[in-house]
């Protein structure tokens, strides 16, 4: 009777883990199918997501409309910068062709044939052309760097070309100026090359004459 009981025991015991390890098949299968999972309800740090919109996997919102706008808007005024751009470069070149104008006419003067009075027409008609031009930068903005003798080097706005001995001028102070420099709105387009000063180096003093034997 002992072993007759032990077998069903054991029956028991076995149709119990049989049923277990079905149980735990068909919930792997159920997982494994598309759709058969549970909805996971939506938490309090889950991003919701608008028509407009949707979000990275750190469950930050991105407004796709939004940065569709500031796109758009960063666009409308990289063009309209360049439209003000090519306005001053018109304006500009415009000036300029009165100015090209009088070269053009002063070319044209015949100085064979007119003689003196040719030169001296060429002449006020560049005097004309340089005011115009320096009406042009005026307008513009241009300004002319153009240190005087004596003015202290400025690293930022002169250009050293050659060093020259003075004993009127202190060193590193200009002599004179070889080329004008530009300015554009503040901005130096051009440094003004100048001579610099150096103090005179004093002269080799002669070796005393040698005693005569």
């Amino acid at each position: 009777m002992k072993k007759k009981r032990k077998v069903e025991t054991n029956s028991q015991t076995e149709h119990q883990e049989s049923h277990a390890d079905k149980a735990e098949s068909a919930t792997l299968a159920e997982a494994a199918v598309p759709g058969c999972e549970a909805e996971s309800p939506v938490g309090e740090g889950a991003a919701p997501v608008d028509e407009a919109g949707t979000h990275t996997p750190d469950g930050d919102d991105v407004n796709v409309g939004a940065l569709r706008r500031e796109l758009d808007n960063a666009m409308t005024e990289v063009q309209e910068l360049a439209n003000v751009r090519n306005y001053a470069i018109e304006r500009f070149a415009s000036e300029m062709l009165t100015v090209r104008d009088s070269l053009e006419l002063a070319k044209a003067v015949d100085l064979d044939e007119q003689g003196a009075t040719a030169l001296e027409k060429m002449l006020e008609g560049l005097e004309l052309t340089l005011r115009q031009m320096d009406s042009v930068f005026e307008k513009f903005a241009i300004r002319i760097v153009a240190p005087e003798p004596g003015e202290k080097l400025d690293p930022e706005r002169h250009q050293a070309m050659s060093i020259q001995e003075s004993s009127d001028i202190q060193p590193n102070h200009i002599v004179s100026i070889i080329q004008k420099g530009y300015t554009l709105q503040d901005r130096l387009i051009r440094p003004a090359m100048v001579i610099v000063a150096k103090a005179v180096e004093p002269a080799a003093s002669e070796p005393p004459e040698q005693e005569k034997a």
